[in-house]
């Protein structure tokens, strides 16, 4: 058993769910009488001394709250500091005796090199992007997929009324997720994913097909991560960290089902309304149960683990092992929505 304060810090890209993680993570040791220092601005706040000592009246109400009250960042200790040099003493000063991260796979990478090192960890997976290997499902997935639905419906009926192609770019650096389960429950009459060539013509002449046969519209949703038509991938520089920034393929896209198809064809970018908000009831729930199990695995004196949904259990994984490469999206869920492709070119 780990008796010194636990350290809860969100870092990397927020999502929603983040709070209600928190909540629970403090609220599940408080009924222990442990002391939670919350650490400001992800890993910043260990590099820069930025703590505050948390309780069970900080958490109250914020469950459905977007964001997170800790806040968080994407300064990264083995990138803009020291490694574990950088985070050791503002635990030493705080009695930091373990750390829950909750974050994505860079975070979670981040957080495995640390206890790799000495320092006591457990992770708490979440991004939009639900790329963790290690869980069925991430923080945050959920409810970004509903915010691209709920923008689908809407943009179908303008769609319709103008006899209009619009093309739908999501998140999805490397992954589909997001893009391929909005495009199944949004209607989608296509998805073009990272992880499944895609052939423009064959596209071209499906749109055109159906829009001859039974439908004026035509709704496409694409992962900002594809490749342009021509084989590149848009990128837009790179951030105050140092890490790149993608985004605008979908204008490629919208432009070649134009030149190809002669329809009218206009592009919706998500961006950042995908991260934002209140999160469905299924993000509060998933980040309750991962958050009170993290919260146990630290007062175990747990280490080097990472809380999982697999199936309908909260389990305990290696966080080396869960974060070590990207999940990728299951070739049987493109061929749900990609009907326009012969079967044969879907990968299994």
């Amino acid at each position: 058993m780990n008796d010194g304060a636990v350290g809860v810090l969100t870092a990397g890209g927020d999502c929603p769910g983040l709070n209600a993680a928190i909540r629970a993570v403090v609220t599940r040791l408080a009924a222990e009488s442990r002391t939670v220092v919350g650490i400001r601005a992800g890993w910043a706040g260990l590099m820069n001394d930025d703590v505050t000592a948390i309780g069970r009246d900080d958490v109250r109400g914020i469950l459905w709250k977007g964001g997170t009250i800790l806040g968080t960042s994407r300064l990264d200790p083995y990138v803009h500091g020291d490694g574990v040099i950088s985070v050791r003493e503002t635990m030493d000063r705080h009695g930091i005796g373990s750390l829950i991260v909750i974050g994505g796979d860079g975070s979670l990478r981040t957080a495995s090199k640390l206890a790799s090192e000495g320092i006591p960890v457990v992770g708490v997976p979440k991004t939009i992007d639900n790329d963790i290997a290690g869980t069925d499902v991430s923080i945050g997935f959920t409810t970004a997929v509903q915010i691209v639905v709920d923008a689908i419906d809407r943009l179908t009926t303008t769609a319709e009324a103008h006899n209009r192609v619009m093309v739908v770019e999501v998140m999805g650096r490397t992954t589909g997720w997001i893009a391929a389960h909005a495009a199944i429950a949004g209607g989608a009459e296509a998805v073009l994913v990272p992880e499944q060539p895609y052939d423009l013509p064959d596209l071209g002449l499906a749109i055109t097909r159906r829009h001859e046969r039974f439908a004026n519209y035509s709704v496409i949703v694409v992962a900002e991560g594809i490749d342009t038509p021509v084989g590149t991938t848009v990128r837009k520089g790179r951030d105050m960290y140092g890490f790149e920034r993608l985004g605008g393929v979908g204008n490629f896209v919208a432009s070649a089902i134009e030149n190809l198809t002669g329809f009218e064809t206009r592009v919706t970018t998500l961006g950042y309304l995908q991260r934002g908000g209140t999160p469905t009831a299924f993000d509060r729930v998933l980040a309750t149960r991962l958050g009170v199990r993290a919260a146990e695995m630290a007062i175990d004196g747990v280490t080097r683990k990472m809380v999982a949904l697999k199936g309908r259990k909260i389990v305990g994984t290696d966080l080396k092992a869960a974060c070590a490469n990207p999940r990728s999206v299951d070739p049987s869920l493109l061929r749900d929505v990609s009907w326009f492709l012969p079967l044969a070119d879907i990968e299994s």
